[in-house]
């Protein structure tokens, strides 16, 4: 059995940043894709940003580029998320999730076999 665990999150101020950081526990296994997910209240989860393995490629969503980075180390199944020039409205639970198989939907929840649990990233004005 696979366990991601997420840390890094906390409490800050408009304009700040943040560090999220992912790492997989358990069995061994090769994800093709890891990424990060937001749910913010009353709200549905959104993407936020992936790294693929195979080709080293990242995509973040809109609203962060610019802003987030997601970086990783595939040997160890680890993920990051450098959050700056955070805005109230990235206030969410951000949990990171795993792909197994190849598949070309980068942002579709359902293709993520693996989940964490979530941090709280919550940003104040």
């Amino acid at each position: 059995q696979v366990q991601l665990v997420e840390s890094g999150g906390g409490l800050v101020q408009a304009g700040g940043s943040l560090r999220l950081s992912c790492a997989a526990s358990g069995r061994t296994f090769s994800p093709y894709r890891m990424a990060w997910f937001r749910r913010a209240p009353g709200k549905e989860r959104e993407f936020v940003c992936a790294i693929s393995w195979s080709s080293g490629r990242t995509y973040c969503a809109d609203s962060v580029k610019g802003r987030f980075t997601i970086s990783g180390t595939n040997a160890q199944s680890t993920i990051s998320l450098q959050m700056n020039n955070l805005k109230p409205e990235d206030t969410a639970v951000y949990s990171c999730a795993a792909q197994i198989a190849p598949t070309a939907l980068t942002t579709d929840t359902t293709t993520y076999m693996y989940w964490g649990q979530g941090t709280q990233v919550t940003v104040s004005s």
